[in-house]
């Protein structure tokens, strides 16, 4: 949900008058009567009246199409890839703002969807990857016996893998980092996991690796092949925003894992960090379970709405100047997340 309750007061308190589609936060945890002081019609009055439409996804090309021209849309648009999508913004004169493409900086933390949205999407691959794991989390002494803790991976060590690690620690499972860029061994050891080395250091700019080398991929598929066979859970979480994800596991690595063992491809919407992953769907190869999960953020809607409303707030502080919608394109954060305005295409990537 775009707009929480306590969101919608802070949009009041800035002058804004609110509209909302009868319903659309009821999923999330947030029913109408929950809001104060706001409208609310259905969809196609919404959007008809709308100067700012707030959406979590890309409203769909019937919904762009009721939109006035000069109306603003900010979301996660999904800009990559969507050069249809960009276009019907483009024809339609609408101002697009696709919050992914905020930089990475100090100034943009408080509307970083992108961290957000990882940090839920990190605790939930978590989660399932201990419901569907054939083995306790933790060490447990019971009367059979004591039973030893899952040796659980974790690969990428940004805010989804960092929340993806602090999770499974607090299950009780031994676990371990590893992230090509050698700054996060001091984060993955903050939270109590050993960090994994491999050897390769591929430290690159803006927050992401850099793209290794051939011999650089090699030697890290090499040791790291030889690490899984005493795994028993791989979380992966490598990502770029616009790019397919790193093939990070093989098919001949998963045949070398033991029987029992579970990987959860976080990352499978971007064509997966496996080469087995295959997005929304359950596989099993050589007695190796792969799970590639989608949209995670929605299976923790409430705590996830709260927080990305409060992203999209804090951009939206950015287009309101004297109480009207007037984006400052001099301002780095607006123009570098704008993907259409004034009928021209502003997304260069």
């Amino acid at each position: 949900m775009a707009i929480t309750p306590e969101m919608a007061k802070k949009w009041r308190a800035r002058g804004v008058r609110i509209l909302l589609q009868h319903d659309a936060g009821r999923a999330a945890g947030f029913p109408d009567a929950a809001y104060a002081d706001v409208e609310f019609a259905d969809a196609a009055a919404v959007l008809a009246q709308a100067d700012l439409l707030a959406c979590v996804l890309p409203p769909d090309d019937a919904a762009l199409a009721q939109l006035r021209p000069g109306s603003v849309v900010v979301g996660q648009l999904r800009p990559h890839g969507a050069s249809a999508r960009i276009a019907q913004l483009v024809d339609a004169r609408l101002t697009s703002f696709s919050l992914e493409l905020l930089p990475r900086t100090t100034r943009a933390q408080a509307m970083d969807v992108l961290s957000s949205q990882a940090a839920v999407a990190g605790y939930r691959a978590m989660l399932i990857a201990a419901e569907a794991s054939p083995k306790f989390f933790p060490m447990l002494t019971t009367a059979a016996g004591t039973i030893r803790p899952s040796k659980v991976l974790v690969i990428g060590a940004g805010v989804a893998g960092l929340q993806a690690i602090a999770t499974a620690r607090r299950l009780g499972a031994q676990t371990e980092g590893y992230d090509v860029r050698p700054e996060t061994r001091e984060q993955v050891e903050s939270l109590g996991a050993k960090f994994l080395e491999l050897g390769v250091s591929a430290a690159g700019s803006g927050g992401y690796a850099r793209e290794l080398s051939a011999e650089e991929r090699a030697a890290q598929q090499q040791a790291l092949a030889e690490h899984l066979k005493s795994i028993d859970v791989i979380v992966t979480t490598a990502a770029v925003p616009g790019r397919p994800a790193p093939k990070i596991l093989s098919a001949a690595m998963v045949e070398g894992m033991k029987p029992g063992a579970l990987i959860v491809d976080l990352a499978a919407e971007g064509g997966g960090n496996c080469e087995l992953t295959q997005p929304g769907q359950r596989v099993e190869h050589a007695g190796v379970v792969i799970l590639g999960p989608l949209n995670l953020p929605a299976g923790a809607p409430l705590h996830a709405s709260e927080m990305y409303a409060r992203n999209v707030f804090n951009f939206g502080e950015l287009l309101l100047h004297d109480g009207a919608l007037a984006p400052d394109f001099n301002d780095e954060l607006v123009a570098k997340s704008c993907v259409s305005h004034a009928g021209e295409v502003r997304f260069t990537a």
